[in-house]
């Protein structure tokens, strides 16, 4: 990335360009796991980022709620609808309601987040809650990052639910390893999980057991009902202390507006060639396609996609069915708001995301308040003047016509 830098901007402002480096859920992940080993990370970062010729600002571990907000200042900053507009364009623009927010969805490795501007906002969840000024606008804007819910730590999670529901039969086997059936990976598919490893995660610790082999094999089913049965008891609905909740006994107010979906949401469904269609599909439609994916056999996936690394393709049945569980049973998408859901690779040349969002934010190019400029362009100004001649004329022409009857008119009055 330093190299491609040096490449892309001139040499005689390399000193002037600030490097900042933010880092996300999975080193959130390392520092509650390992904070000596997550410090050494930066620090290594660091090191290497000051002996590039740049002007290195500093590297952090930024929070999931900065990951969300800086997601969704990203898309909305890249579909202009902070830009304000002033003069007769402002009626314009409001009658057309272009200065609606769109809201974020993110999704990674490790976490996921949801955040948009909603009406309903209540005040009784306010760890939850961000106020932005922008561009002369204020936005009360929804956050949350759930952590151990990214798509990687996700399918940790249900394998560990998995073989606690199981460890009892596990148990009193005799044998040195045993073997776990699995629906969310193809049918031919096996994976091998070293067990002292398995629960080292923060994600999967809680779940630990004392089982009497080192290693545990998965073994592909390829049923997605299934699968999807698994992966729905990730998500705790049995309480919920608000209004309304999402899971886990996190508020969440009604969804609104349209969401952009991005990172693993926009790579998961392209790769299931679900984001080609102008308009989003119905939900019925990828429910299908990723039912068909995942019972297809192992071998026949392989030969299909072998330019695709066999660990990341292996795992494109569980994502999508994942996916799928995350936003109807955790945020509550349904058939008839399911085409409010745009899934993002890139807006214009630009890469929807948290990190345009992060540097945005900290170079101020976003200003609090309206920047200061003249109410029309000279395009619109000549355009407004030549609209005035026409109207002017056509009231001089009105008034001569009504003052000045034609003398047939004033014979046949007299």
């Amino acid at each position: 990335c330093l190299q491609q830098a040096k490449e892309v901007i001139p040499s005689a402002q390399h000193k002037e360009t600030p490097v900042y480096l933010g880092a996300t859920a999975g080193m959130r992940l390392l520092r509650l796991q390992n904070e000596s080993a997550a410090d050494k990370v930066l620090s290594s970062v660091g090191n290497t980022l000051r002996s590039a010729p740049f002007n290195f600002q500093g590297a952090r571990i930024i929070t999931g709620q900065e990951e969300g907000a800086y997601g969704w200042i990203t898309i909305n900053y890249l579909l202009g609808n902070f830009k304000q507009v002033s003069g007769w364009k402002k009626l314009l623009h409001s009658l057309k309601s272009l200065s609606e927010t769109s809201g974020a969805l993110d999704l990674g490795g490790a976490s996921t987040q949801i955040t948009f501007v909603s009406k309903d906002l209540s005040a009784e969840s306010p760890e939850n809650q961000l106020y932005f000024r922008l561009y002369g606008k204020d936005y009360q804007v929804y956050t949350h990052s759930f952590l151990c819910y990214g798509k990687d730590q996700a399918l940790q999670q249900k394998l560990a639910m998995d073989l606690q529901a199981t460890w009892i039969n596990f148990y009193f086997q005799t044998v040195e390893n045993s073997s776990l059936p699995d629906p969310c990976f193809h049918k031919g598919y096996e994976r091998t999980i070293n067990i002292s490893d398995f629960f080292k995660n923060p994600c999967t610790s809680d779940k630990k057991k004392q089982l009497p082999f080192s290693q545990l094999y998965i073994k592909g089913e390829g049923d997605y009902q299934k699968c999807r049965e698994n992966i729905q008891k990730l998500f705790d609905k049995s309480n919920c202390p608000y209004s309304s909740c999402s899971f886990n006994g996190i508020y969440l107010p009604p969804l609104q507006g349209d969401f952009g979906a991005f990172s693993a949401f926009y790579f998961v469904m392209n790769f299931l060639n679900l984001t080609s269609e102008p308009n989003p599909l119905a939900l019925n439609k990828v429910i299908s396609t990723i039912e068909s994916f995942c019972a297809r056999p192992w071998q026949e996936v392989k030969t299909a996609y072998h330019h695709i690394k066999e660990k990341y393709l292996s795992e494109y049945c569980f994502s999508g069915a994942y996916i799928l569980s995350l936003l109807e049973n955790g945020y509550e998408f349904t058939e008839n708001n399911w085409q409010m859901i745009h899934f993002l690779g890139k807006i214009g040349s630009s890469d929807a995301g948290w990190t345009l969002g992060y540097m945005l934010n900290l170079t101020n190019m976003i200003p609090a308040e309206e920047p200061a400029g003249p109410p029309l362009s000279h395009g619109s100004y000549v355009g407004l003047m030549v609209l005035c001649s026409i109207v002017l004329v056509s009231v001089l022409l009105f008034a001569w016509l009504l003052f000045h009857k034609p003398k047939c008119l004033q014979k046949g009055i007299v």
